[in-house]
């Protein structure tokens, strides 16, 4: 069966787009009028690198069995589509015409899988441990807007993992995507049964399709599901002993740099996270050991997209670090080794914010 996918987002929703359309389904991706015209006039362009090969392989949706659209959030009915993705940064959301297409999907009661480091508040309702906890009441000031998340069933609510490295190159158009480390999306099951086979059966369909270019190639990126809600927060380890310690006072550092500067205290902040995930309920299979992460962060030469946003003078990024410091705290944990990262961010979003009010007369 061919499925139809709305996918919130254009840059990194584009890579799972490519992998859809491999397998033969529909996908729309919403975006920007400008965007949503250059990708009706000529589709997309994901670069990706292959094992063994020498430069990128370049897979144009044009060349693909499934048909791609694009649309401004306005235009856009969630009830013609199986699931939606929800492929952009947190703080996107509050945007109003997208605010109000976020409305339309909780109201569609369709099943929404967030490609998200920041876990959208209904799915954080589904793990026991912080449902007890109320999450809307402790943990909103963590959001740019809160109360997007309002309406949201949290069993129509789940979370892939962002782990494919993925980003616009510097002067191509917005319909060009390159991926820089091709792993996998890692997503939890639903709790029901049927969104749940809708989930397996598309991991199913790109595990098996291949790009016919000059010869049949299985491309990698692909879909795993998991029947574990926290295989997706492997990541928060990752993103606090590395992305965010990108950030220092007066300027930001590469990821490699940020991990083995000192490796010996981001392996202790890396399972300081792992730990708490797994006072939440994970096992430690769920989770990916410190050793692995640190192997592929030797590849990482760039800053984190966080502190990119940060130096270049965002208002917002996703505050993953804030999230964790405060499940910690609401869990009466003791000694929070991030409490330093967490006010770096804090005070660089508080000057960007500052620097960007209108001077008085």
């Amino acid at each position: 069966m061919k499925r139809n996918v709305l996918i919130l987002g254009a840059s990194y929703g584009s890579l799972l787009a490519t992998k859809l359309l491999m397998a033969g389904h529909r996908a729309t991706l919403v975006c920007t009028r400008a965007t949503a015209e250059l990708i009706n006039r000529e589709g997309t362009v994901v670069r990706f690198p292959m094992k063994g090969w020498q430069g990128l392989l370049q897979v144009p949706s044009a060349a693909l069995p499934g048909r791609l659209d694009a649309c401004e959030p306005a235009s856009a009915d969630p009830a013609r589509y199986d699931l939606v993705v929800l492929g952009m940064q947190e703080a996107q959301y509050g945007e109003r015409s997208v605010r109000e297409l976020v409305g339309r999907i909780a109201r569609s009661r369709k099943p929404c899988l967030a490609i998200m480091n920041m876990p959208p508040l209904p799915f954080l309702r589904r793990i026991p441990a912080l449902a007890a906890l109320n999450p809307h009441a402790d943990l909103n000031h963590c959001y740019a807007d809160p109360a997007v998340w309002d309406g949201f069933e949290p069993g129509l609510m789940s979370l892939a993992s962002p782990d494919p490295q993925a980003f616009r190159p510097q002067g191509e158009p917005k319909n060009v995507l390159q991926v820089g480390l091709p792993t996998n999306f890692k997503a939890a099951r639903f709790e029901s049964e049927t969104h749940t086979a809708l989930l397996r059966e598309l991991e199913a369909d790109i595990e098996s399709a291949r790009f016919a270019g000059k010869s049949e190639l299985e491309l990698p990126v692909k879909l795993k599901v998991h029947d574990s809600l926290f295989v997706p927060l492997a990541k928060w380890p990752m993103l606090i002993a590395g992305n965010y310690r990108c950030i220092r006072p007066q300027e930001m550092i590469p990821i490699r740099e940020a991990v083995h500067g000192n490796v010996d205290r981001s392996r202790e902040i890396y399972n300081w996270v792992a730990n708490l995930c797994m006072g939440l309920g994970a096992d430690a299979a769920d989770l990916v050991p410190f050793e692995k992460y640190a192997k592929a962060a030797e590849g990482l030469a760039k800053p984190s997209s966080a502190a990119r946003a940060l130096f270049g003078g965002a208002r917002h990024i996703e505050r993953v670090d804030s999230l964790v410091y405060s499940i910690a705290g609401r869990l009466g944990a003791r000694r929070v080794p991030q409490r330093e990262i967490v006010r770096q961010v804090d005070d660089r979003l508080a000057a960007n914010r500052h620097a960007a009010e209108p001077v008085a007369a």
